[in-house]
């Protein structure tokens, strides 16, 4: 897999997930980063969150990727997509992380939109969902403005055993 270039005035590209990933996956999981989403991780739950993502490709449920600024090369985060149910069908969610010195320069959107561009080459479902709490406002921008369209709110359980308040962002990857 080659890494995908960027459309947009931000510079990222988004390079495949491997195992020196796993540093950049701990530099995500901070008190800040993890306050929508229950929380920072435990190191075990890390390397099990690590070990699927390294998964994602060979098993055919999704894509992980670390989010490259250019001209640099420094990594700034994470985006990418997985499988799961949702409302009995199965469909991709996609999710992403960018650490606080680089946000708010539009780099998440950027990689947001190149991880949906490789969806729709690459996945086997209809739908691309991101489930943003309510309480988030960056994440619900990144959202609207890489081009989900918003379905609604809904009780979203992540981590597992607990539900927040979210909205329901979707794509069409046929579209």
């Amino acid at each position: 897999m080659t890494p995908i270039p960027s459309t947009t005035a931000a510079q990222v590209h988004l390079e495949p997930w491997t195992d020196a990933d796993l540093a950049l996956l701990r530099r995500v999981n901070t008190p800040e980063m993890k306050t929508h989403v229950g929380g920072p991780e435990s190191e075990e739950q890390l390397l099990v969150r690590h070990a699927r993502y390294l998964d994602f490709v060979p098993s055919g449920l999704g894509c992980m990727y670390r989010i490259v600024l250019l001209p640099g090369g420094e990594s700034v985060g994470t985006v990418g997509y997985g499988t799961r149910t949702w409302e009995g069908a199965t469909v991709h969610e996609m999710g992403w992380n960018v650490l606080p010195p680089f946000q708010g320069r539009g780099h998440a959107v950027a990689a947001t939109r190149a991880a949906v561009a490789a969806a729709r080459r690459e996945a086997r479902h209809r739908y691309l969902h991101a489930f943003p709490s309510v309480d988030n406002p960056a994440s619900n921008a990144v959202c609207e403005k890489a081009g989900f369209t918003l379905l609604g709110e809904t009780d979203f359980e992540f981590p597992p055993g607990r539900f927040m308040r979210s909205h329901n962002w979707r794509v069409d990857l046929q579209a």
